[in-house]
């Protein structure tokens, strides 16, 4: 049903069940940072499919989800593969819990937000998703965030698989924009990703919020670039 979902208690919820890390929230009044601009995107662009790629608690699935429900349509994929720092290493992760590995717990997890029958979880790897895109029947992409691995070519390769997916309007997201350490020494690649986009001003609107982990808003002009990126 079509309303406004986002109450004292549910925030109190997010914050803590949802655990969002680098998207400038504060819990002690409430504020769910980005959060916010994520629910406010949903309700302004109205889509009709939102991708979502990694997330350790799914902060940004519920904020995205509860968009979607209070705008009365729209559905989420949200790909995964449920990786976990500790069970698979860090070469296999950063930061991943574990979350995503049993479909009844997964869904229960949504369902405290009241967003389970929007969000469709995919427990599987990037490369092993997008090729089986046309296979899942799904339609093309109006709205993607983009969180998962932070390696420059794995960037490259959800962002060209996002737009293979696109079309004109399509806005994605790219967290953690403003990991600057990690940048210097070679452990993340979303900011050379994004200089790299910005150079090409006749596809892409970009827009970056450098605050706490950053994010970053792309407006797409021309899906077809894919080909020449990819």
């Amino acid at each position: 049903m079509e309303g406004f979902s986002l109450s004292d208690a549910l925030l109190k919820d997010i914050l803590h069940f949802a655990k969002p890390f680098g998207h400038r929230e504060k819990a002690r009044n409430l504020n769910l940072g980005f959060g916010f601009l994520y629910y406010a995107l949903v309700r302004a662009l109205r889509p009709k499919h939102t991708l979502v790629i990694g997330s350790g608690y799914g902060f940004s699935v519920v904020c995205f989800a509860l968009g979607l429900k209070d705008n009365g349509s729209g559905s989420l994929s949200f790909v995964d593969p449920s990786y976990s720092l500790l069970k698979d290493g860090p070469l296999a992760t950063v930061g991943g819990r574990g979350m995503w590995s049993e479909e009844g717990s997964v869904r229960a997890h949504f369902q405290r937000f009241g967003v389970q029958n929007l969000v469709k979880h995919y427990k599987m790897r990037n490369d092993e998703f997008f090729p089986m895109y046309d296979t899942f029947n799904l339609p093309p992409l109006d709205l993607a965030f983009i969180d998962g691995s932070h390696a420059y070519g794995d960037v490259k390769y959800d962002f060209t698989s996002v737009l293979a997916h696109s079309r004109k309007n399509t806005y994605i997201l790219l967290h953690d924009t403003n990991i600057y350490i990690r940048e210097l020494l070679n452990h993340a690649g979303v900011k050379k990703w994004m200089k790299f986009i910005k150079r090409h001003k006749e596809y892409f609107e970009v827009v970056n919020f450098p605050f706490s982990s950053g994010v970053a808003l792309v407006r797409v002009i021309d899906p077809s670039i894919w080909k020449e990126l990819h």
